[in-house]
């Protein structure tokens, strides 16, 4: 693999890490207002406005609507939806940081699913990487635990199984970027997952207030242009050398947390910022050895 090539994987991928929690920050504030099928349905549904418009800029519009692996895009996009729906649920009851802590359980489970299904060949200085990455977010998960009250159990096994099921959503995607777009993977996973959310309209969806419109609008945005990022480094780069970059996320994670909603980690989240920073620095100094 080109070294460049390389390099823009890692890139993408952070500033994909920053997008992504971004949007969670958005998602964690609307939650508290919004229904779950309300918050997934506007979040993929504004998150096709950046999608199309990615693929005007490159010119791929109308043609990257044409796959001939429909079927692919179905798994995925369900797969995508479900997981989506248990991270939306865990956001819901736990802190950004928190949640995003448990979520990222998700790389460590991707080394053995890249290895097996991918071919792809992990080196020592990889696995070093992703467990020190691990550990930090053992950090956060530890205060996640001891949040009182059903809330915080019910988010942490959101969280987990969101953990699981975005492995192999990962792993999938990685396989469809060989012979599909990164935007036409974007675009029909925003289509099935508004499906998704719409179908909970005649449970109800509450009234929101223009404020909390506002909220729903910026995750669809912000997610929509998060997810090309995401899917473009992939398309760059092996996703086992793009496990330990998704934990840079916590770090911004713990800062809206701070910031936006006054909640000012312990001794045991910076341990985690720190452990998660060591991390992507293993990766990024020992550079690409494995075979995409």
């Amino acid at each position: 693999m080109e070294q460049r090539h390389f390099l823009q994987g890692i890139g993408l991928r952070l500033l994909a890490a920053f997008l992504m929690t971004a949007m969670s920050a958005a998602v964690h504030a609307a939650a508290q207002d919004a229904a779950l099928g309300q918050i997934i349905f506007w979040r993929s549904a504004v998150a096709l406005i950046p999608i199309c418009l990615y693929m005007a800029l490159r010119g791929e519009f109308p043609q990257a609507l044409r796959t001939q692996q429909p079927k692919l895009h179905v798994v995925r996009s369900l797969f995508g939806a479900f997981s989506m729906a248990l991270s939306f649920v865990s956001l819901a009851y736990l802190p950004v940081a928190n949640a995003q802590a448990i979520g990222y359980l998700a790389p460590v489970l991707v080394l053995p699913l890249a290895a097996v299904m991918l071919g792809e060949k992990l080196t020592k200085t990889i696995f070093v990487a992703v467990f020190v990455g691990f550990g930090g977010v053992i950090a956060l998960l530890w205060e996640a635990l001891s949040l009182p009250g059903e809330g915080a159990v019910i988010g942490v096994a959101a969280g987990l199984a969101f953990a699981v099921t975005m492995a192999f959503v990962r792993v999938h995607t990685k396989k469809m970027t060989f012979t599909e777009r990164s935007s036409t993977i974007a675009f029909y996973f925003a289509v099935v997952a508004a499906l998704a959310g719409l179908a909970s309209l005649p449970f109800g969806w509450p009234d929101l207030s223009w404020p909390q419109f506002g909220l729903l609008i910026a995750a669809g945005l912000i997610g929509g242009i998060g997810h090309i990022v995401a899917n473009e480094a992939t398309a760059r780069a092996p996703v086992s050398a793009l496990a330990p970059f998704d934990f840079t996320g916590l770090i911004w994670a713990l800062g809206f947390d701070i910031v936006l909603f006054s909640q000012v980690p312990g001794p045991l989240g910076l341990l985690g910022v720190f452990a998660i920073t060591l991390a992507a620095l293993l990766v990024t100094f020992s550079g690409p050895k494995m075979r995409a």
